[in-house]
């Protein structure tokens, strides 16, 4: 069982489970009931903040949760209530209806902040960054899932950490969560950005999407526990941005940056907090070659075709029929 099922992750790993010979049956958890239909797939409208859980979670061998709410942000009380609030009852549905694994979408975001030059394994300090509401609420779960896991030793817990993850149906989305509904995808997509801020600190990481799922499928169906990081090469920079969008990069004071970006969120013409750029210019950089040894895991797709497929998705969306994922 998926909750979460019908947004840029969920759909992602909903479709690779139903296509694993191992997987009798995928039930999709989800507000709002999508007209997208691939074979294997059940659907069950849900909300995990409200709704009977461990009904549904009876005679389910694993779930996956990937329910995750980013807007509204100026609303913390209610992202808490999605993000948290509903981890806390899936887990407990979990434990009640004798699920026999957990396999849970954390995030480069659960990280404290690190180093841009040297890798961080899975032992790094899950703190978060606390001005961030995301980063607060991705450290939360870790220490919920730590609890979890001292008190129901039965149940098999895995936690994937992955860097920011792209695919073309999700580009939409996306840009809507963090840069507004105002923004010109497509103009985006197709012409492409001239100038490329080159901000001290804008070094990260990023994979598709569906590279992730098939960690995420890997960790449902291999006898996995702890958390695995998961990301692909190269690292990306403001020189990485530039060549994938078509610009040139600018040298730009971060400081001032950041001033824009809380001018237009308090203002409400972006959706994406400033704090989200501050933690993003100090995020770490992951190893991921636990998975790889652990899962036998190996991301397809390099970072720079995660990051193509993004501009395509902007210039020819491809929609996918559910509402998440509807352009």
């Amino acid at each position: 069982m998926v909750t979460g099922a019908t947004g840029n992750v969920g759909t992602s790993v909903v479709a690779e489970l139903a296509r694993r010979s191992e997987v009798d049956e995928v039930v999709g958890i989800a507000r709002r009931r999508p007209r997208w239909q691939p074979d294997g797939v059940t659907w069950r409208p849900c909300d995990v903040r409200y709704d009977d859980l461990v009904g549904l979670f009876d005679e389910v061998d694993a779930v996956v949760h990937l329910a995750w709410a980013f807007q509204p942000s100026h609303h913390p009380d209610v992202t808490w209530g999605v993000n948290v609030h509903g981890t806390s009852r899936v887990l407990d549905a979990a434990a009640q209806a004798g699920v026999s694994a957990v396999v849970v979408a954390s995030s480069v975001g659960a990280y404290s902040p690190g180093s841009k030059t040297e890798r961080i394994d899975e032992s790094w300090p899950t703190h978060g960054w606390s001005p961030a509401a995301y980063c607060r609420e991705k450290a939360y779960v870790e220490r919920m899932l730590d609890g979890f896991e001292q008190s129901h030793p039965e149940i098999r817990v895995a936690r994937m950490r992955p860097a920011f993850m792209f695919k073309a149906p999700s580009s939409p989305e996306q840009l809507r969560i963090f840069g507004g509904s105002w923004m010109p995808t497509r103009l985006i997509g197709r012409v492409g950005v001239p100038l490329v801020p080159a901000l001290p600190g804008l070094v990260f990481q990023a994979m598709h999407t569906d590279d992730a799922a098939r960690a995420f499928a890997d960790a449902v169906l291999a006898d996995a526990r702890g958390a695995f990081n998961l990301a692909t090469e190269p690292i990306v920079d403001a020189a990485v941005l530039a060549e994938v969008f078509g610009g040139r990069t600018i040298p730009f004071p971060g400081r001032v940056a950041r001033d824009l970006a809380a001018a237009a969120w308090h203002a409400h013409l972006i959706p994406a907090p400033p704090q989200l750029l501050d933690y993003l210019l100090q995020m770490p950089l992951m190893s991921y070659d636990r998975a790889e040894r652990e899962l036998g895991w190996r991301p397809g797709r390099t970072a720079v075709e995660a990051l193509t497929a993004l501009r395509e998705g902007l210039a020819h969306p491809q929609e996918v029929d559910t509402a998440p994922l509807a352009s």
